[in-house]
């Protein structure tokens, strides 16, 4: 029994959680080739336990798809839309009715955003973004769905001027006229303000200035910490600091009790010659650190105590962005479902509570062309050489008998022989990722196992296994046992059992 217990709190250690009051979201822009369903979207949502989405419109199909899921949503007003719903309280209110109404409450829309970094981006529609604001919540109020939805517009922190020392940063005064009556429409409707926050940018403008580890929210020494001199307090990291100087721009205007929403922030994971430290690592580290310092509930040394939550930029690699090569490298995932590099978030409580290298399984799409579909599973068996012998007649894996089916165990074989590497899960385009485990009944599919009740009950089988069949010495019967295709829990087993190193090839 004391064996049993080191087995089960050595496979826990590796799921450890955190919960807190603050939250993380994502995200989900579509310039994506070949976008994946909203159903699609919403799986992989589910399968990471991302509980809050950004949208950037207000897209039927995907509204949808998020009903019924409990999914906090931010839907937006396009900057194209927004001049006539702000000239125009019946066009904000048919906007409302269309997009919000008639989705409420079985999509748990909570926020809409109207525009995005409206004053830099779209400055001639600056006059009436206020009032654009104003109409959509007056029909929020008709609706009688004010109290749940908030309203509020993505701001660029590139309005914050002077921003270090934080205490000293103001907005820019060119738009006083906008400012003043906007946040004291976000005070008096209870909202927030909403700041896209980017250390990446105000690291590559810094001209070096900025370290490195200080916008990646790596540990520095006490000595290397920024301190603003006006209120000696500390900042190990660029993002505190951005959001500490907008909620001194604010003071600035006699607004002290807006909390701030970060819409966006992130790292891109690959840039060109010009942007040499947009890479998979930093990308990693910046938002696995990012995602753990929201998380604890920490607040900015300004406000302690108030949490800013986050939404992540963004769940794909969005390739048909222009502009430079980051532009399109700042997703969590490609389309195809595979994670862009790895994320590790032990400690990051339930959200990505699948680490985006754990549990990716290559499937058969079940509305693709079944004679594609068995073509590619010809292929896959033939000249893929991929063992399909388990899909035989009377087999683990010969049931269901379909070709959907057969085809899935067949692709997630390839994929996982090559490593999950890109391009190994397509066959020419009817296979997808997915975090799902398609593993059924004593048809047991490759992949890295995701620690969960599942597994306590595979734990316990092992140790009765090991029992019954007298353990080491008949570790040939064993290792044929279907549960054994779990690697972590052979290799775990087989040395804590019987001091056996077992090793797999590729």
């Amino acid at each position: 029994m004391a064996i049993a217990v080191l087995l089960l709190f050595y496979l826990l250690s590796i799921s450890l959680s955190f919960h807190g009051d603050a939250y993380i979201g994502v995200n989900i822009g579509t310039d994506v080739t070949n976008m994946p369903s909203p159903t699609e979207t919403v799986a992989l949502l589910k399968a990471q336990n991302i509980q809050h989405v950004r949208l950037f419109d207000a897209d039927k199909s995907m509204l949808l798809a998020l009903a019924k899921t409990g999914i906090q949503v931010i839907v937006s007003v396009p900057n194209d839309e927004l001049l006539g719903i702000g000239q125009s309280n019946a066009t904000a209110a048919n906007w409302v009715a269309r997009n919000v109404i008639a989705h409420v409450p079985s999509t748990n829309i909570t926020a809409i955003a109207v525009g995005s970094e409206v004053l830099t981006s779209l400055p001639n529609a600056a006059p009436v973004l206020v009032s654009a604001l104003q109409f959509i919540q007056s029909a929020l109020v008709a609706a009688n769905l004010d109290d749940q939805i908030k309203v509020s517009t993505p701001l660029s922190t590139s309005i914050i001027l002077d921003s270090f020392p934080p205490s000293q940063a103001f907005f820019n005064r060119t738009w006083d006229p906008v400012m003043s009556p906007l946040l004291k429409f976000l005070q008096s409707t209870g909202s927030y303000l909403m700041l896209n926050v980017y250390p990446y940018y105000d690291y590559m403008q810094s001209n070096d200035v900025i370290p490195l580890d200080y916008a990646l929210f790596r540990p520095l020494p006490p000595n290397k910490e920024a301190v603003d001199s006006n209120t000696l307090l500390h900042y190990t990291n660029v993002f505190d600091a951005v959001i500490d100087a907008a909620y001194f721009a604010m003071s600035y205007l006699k607004f002290t009790n807006i909390p701030i929403l970060v819409t966006e922030s992130g790292w891109p994971s690959k840039g060109g010659s010009s942007e040499p430290d947009a890479t998979p690592d930093n990308a990693n580290t910046y938002n696995s650190n990012l995602i753990r310092h929201v998380l604890n509930n920490t607040g900015t040394p300004k406000q302690p105590k108030v949490t800013v939550s986050t939404y992540i930029y963004e769940l794909y690699n969005e390739d048909l962005r222009s502009g430079p090569a980051s532009e399109s490298n700042w997703g969590l995932f490609y389309a195809n479902g595979a994670p862009v590099y790895t994320l590790h978030l032990t400690g990051a409580g339930t959200v990505f509570a699948n680490d985006t290298t754990n549990q990716t399984f290559c499937v058969a799409k079940s509305n693709a062309d079944s004679k594609m579909i068995q073509a590619a599973l010809d292929w896959a068996c033939g000249p893929g050489k991929v063992d399909c012998s388990p899909l035989l007649h009377g087999q683990p894996c010969s049931e269901p008998d379909n070709v959907v089916a057969h085809a899935t165990y067949a692709f997630n074989a390839y994929y996982q022989k090559m490593d999950k590497s890109p391009g190994s899960c397509d066959f020419k385009g009817v296979a997808s990722v997915t975090t799902t485990n398609p593993s059924h009944g004593s048809c047991r599919f490759a992949g890295r196992y995701d620690i969960n009740s599942q597994v306590y009950a595979d734990i316990y089988q092992i140790i009765f296994w090991f029992n019954v069949l007298d353990s080491c010495s008949h570790l040939p019967d064993i290792l044929e046992i279907p549960l054994f295709n779990s690697h972590l829990i052979i290799t775990t087993t087989c040395h804590m059992f019987c001091r056996v190193n077992i090793h797999f090839g590729r």
